[in-house]
């Protein structure tokens, strides 16, 4: 026995089809609230006279000359740094800070020692997966200096 397609059927069918939706929607929701904070600066006004602050670092870094090395394998993190040059700039001390771009739950900062080349190294173990590392470095200038990079670890190898 056939059934006839009446007003109650199409009723029932435009209500399911906003209740999915609405499920998706929430669903989405929960997750985005549970992923990710929302926050990124505490004080918006404090953070935009940072950039200023830094962007004149940054130019002031840039006018040296000097030229890195970055890299991670094996284990070993290893920074280093080149006068204009070509030759080592012993650094002193030092510190690389690890952060996930969509999550904090993995940052984590590793203490950087020189070693006899006046390099900075470290041990680190880094999860596979997309990092940015923010680097700073004591040269022996006023300022330390740094520099942020984004990485890929594979294998616990930066490639």
């Amino acid at each position: 026995m056939s059934e006839q397609f009446t007003g109650r059927h199409f009723l029932m069918i435009i209500a399911a089809f906003f209740a999915v939706i609405i499920a998706v929607n929430v669903t989405m929701a929960v997750y985005a609230n549970r992923s990710w904070t929302g926050f990124v600066v505490r004080n918006s006004y404090v953070a935009g006279l940072e950039f200023n602050r830094k962007a004149r670092e940054y130019r002031e870094q840039m006018a040296l000359g000097w030229h890195t090395g970055f890299e991670g394998g094996d284990g070993t993190l290893r920074f280093a740094i080149a006068d204009r040059d070509g030759r080592p700039v012993k650094l002193k001390t030092g510190s690389a800070t690890f952060r996930r771009p969509v999550s904090d739950a993995q940052d984590t900062t590793l203490a950087l020692a020189p070693d006899a080349d006046g390099a900075l190294t470290a041990p680190f173990a880094l999860a596979d997966g997309v990092w940015i590392v923010e680097i700073e470095a004591d040269a022996g200038r006023q300022l330390p200096w740094r520099e942020t990079h984004r990485i890929v670890v594979k294998n616990g190898a930066f490639e």
